[in-house]
């Protein structure tokens, strides 16, 4: 039997705390996701048009860790929806740029703000003062972890 020091039991610790917590607030934000009729993938797409305006096809596919096949099927299936449109890149005649339609504002502008309340609601048991503490702990783990995998 693996026989742990006080620093891995406290890592461990910190592991499955950490680990639990992020699987429930991820849930509850799956479910609220899923209630609007619309899966993850979807939601993310359209959450980063809404957010921050249209984007080269393949920065998406970058962005999410999507293959380059896989985001072309998505993107379809958003765009049968009417949710967004492609238009040509003006700065690369290969690539396309993903935009929002007028139904896709619609319906981010009806779910967004009830997607962002499950949120705050999930987060609103720690002090603001803590979230900031928490930010900057999870960016140093993150960091550090990306660093290991060089």
């Amino acid at each position: 039997m693996y026989q742990q020091d006080e620093q891995s039991q406290l890592d461990l610790r910190l592991f499955r705390v950490w680990f639990k917590a992020s699987k429930a607030v991820a849930d509850n934000v799956r479910k609220d996701i899923e209630s609007h009729g619309i899966s993850q993938e979807h939601f993310m797409i359209l959450e980063l048009l809404y957010s921050k305006g249209p984007h080269p096809i393949q920065k998406i596919s970058e962005k999410f860790s999507i293959p380059s096949g896989s985001i072309t099927y998505v993107v379809d299936k958003l765009e049968k929806k009417g949710y967004v449109r492609r238009e040509p890149n003006a700065t690369d005649r290969r690539g396309s740029i993903v935009i929002l339609t007028e139904a896709g504002q619609i319906l981010f502008d009806d779910i967004f703000p009830k997607h962002a309340d499950v949120i705050t609601r999930n987060l609103g048991f720690v002090s603001n003062e803590d979230k900031v503490k928490l930010i900057d702990l999870l960016k140093e783990i993150g960091l550090g972890a990306e660093q290991l995998g060089d």
